[in-house]
């Protein structure tokens, strides 16, 4: 199965946390709160059985170009010939997007056996995912 979300990646930051009386509560900052509740909700409209078996995962994270390059290095990362090598790592966009599509396309992440995930910059950001059940 294949799936394109049109969406800009985001990656998962460090959690916040605040005091509750003698407590602690952990909580997303909001710009990765609300990234995942709109990945969550593109999902569902795919309207998708969760996969109950092991899962290899490939994923590709498209995101957009920085605006303060020349025309000439613009194509040259649009065509792939430079791939996205600053922040935010693979690994953060990673965990951010499983985290939202837990429920939704699997049970739970912890059914992912392979996982490989690939950086690209375009002028269309998005998410594609390609699952296959053991």
């Amino acid at each position: 199965m294949r799936l394109v979300f049109e969406i800009e990646p985001v990656a998962q930051a460090r959690p916040r946390a605040v005091r509750i009386g003698r407590g602690v509560r952990m909580y997303d900052p909001k710009k990765t709160a609300d990234f995942k509740k709109q990945l969550h909700l593109l999902a569902l409209a795919k309207h998708v059985t969760p996969l109950q078996e092991a899962l290899s995962v490939e994923i590709w994270f498209y995101r957009a170009v920085q605006k303060s390059i020349s025309k000439k290095e613009h194509l040259r990362r649009t065509t792939g010939h430079v791939r996205p090598i600053v922040k935010p790592d693979t690994d953060n966009y990673i965990k951010s997007t499983l985290d939202a599509l837990n429920g939704i396309l699997w049970r739970d992440d912890a059914q992912i056996v392979d996982l490989t995930a690939h950086k690209f910059y375009s002028d269309n950001p998005r998410i594609e995912i390609k699952l296959e059940e053991y």
